[in-house]
């Protein structure tokens, strides 16, 4: 009798706990009966998806936001307007000009072709097309060139500290040395038409000439304006790197080899250093001086 009460007393304990999932091997149980194995097996519906039209403003935005990111602080994209760069760049070519390297503090170099802002005068008298409604937003965000703002491109000739001179006929100078231009110079186009210089390049601006030369008014021209001629680094919107258009058209700008010479620099820094020269020689002489003036008093 004991063996029978004992085991009609766990039966029920085990069914109680089956049924309520509580033993080791159950089954939890959610609230409305189902268990998690039970609603994962239950066969899911398609999700829906969200409408490629409600999408689209949003990726419109997107790529409109980088494109203005793109043209203010990378690269934007100019329209030759005129044959003062042949052949070098053509009437309608479209170059694109590297913004970023001047906000780390670089300064335009000798030889490279740079967009700048007009200084004052330089443009006057010309009239610059007026652009419809989608040209102007083109151009704000930077896919098309700006035909509103008034840019001028041009070679670099001479930075500051730099003395520049050409005489009629001849070549263009440089800290005393002469350059051999032919290789961008427009076919037959003379480096100056008429003498100019020696000019002294002041510090923070440029002298900037056209690779055609009977056919650009380049700092040789606007030498009775403030500036002397000369363009300020603050006007300089960027460096052409590259033509972008017509595809058959397609070539980087680098800077020609001429303006690589070691002459050209150490032109520069021949007067700092004779400076140098001199102040440290004045204690030699001052002190050999007062030893002859004590040998006399001795004397």
């Amino acid at each position: 009798m004991a063996v029978g009460a004992r085991s009609g007393h766990d039966e029920p304990e085990k069914r109680a706990d089956e049924a309520t999932g509580d033993g080791v091997t159950g089954d939890d149980v959610t609230d409305d009966g189902v268990s998690h194995d039970d609603a994962e097996d239950r066969p899911q519906g398609p999700r829906k998806q969200r409408s490629f039209w409600k999408e689209l403003p949003l990726l419109v935005g997107i790529a409109l936001v980088l494109a203005l990111l793109i043209k203010t602080f990378l690269v934007q994209a100019f329209s030759i307007p005129s044959e003062s760069m042949m052949n070098t760049l053509q009437k309608g070519d479209r170059v694109l000009v590297d913004k970023l390297t001047p906000w780390f503090g670089s300064e335009p170099e000798r030889g490279e072709v740079v967009v700048f802002h007009d200084p004052g005068g330089w443009l006057e008298g010309q009239e610059a097309p007026t652009p419809n409604v989608v040209q102007k937003f083109l151009s704000f965000i930077g896919l098309m060139p700006s035909a509103e703002e008034k840019d001028l491109i041009k070679r670099v000739i001479a930075v500051g500290g730099d003395t520049v001179s050409c005489k009629e006929g001849g070549k263009v100078v440089v800290n005393g040395v002469a350059l051999d231009e032919t290789s961008y110079l427009y076919p037959g186009s003379v480096p100056c038409q008429d003498s100019f210089g020696p000019i002294k390049v002041p510090e923070g601006r440029i002298w900037v000439m056209g690779d055609n030369r009977q056919n650009s008014l380049d700092s040789r021209f606007h030498q009775q304006l403030p500036g002397g001629g000369t363009v300020s680094n603050d006007e300089v919107v960027g460096r052409a790197v590259v033509i972008a258009w017509p595809v058959n058209r397609w070539a980087t700008l680098p800077i020609p080899d001429i303006f690589d010479q070691p002459g050209l620099n150490q032109a520069m820094a021949a007067a700092p250093l004779g400076a140098a020269g001199l102040a440290g020689a004045l204690p030699l002489v001052l002190w050999r001086r007062k030893k002859r003036v004590a040998g006399h008093t001795a004397g």
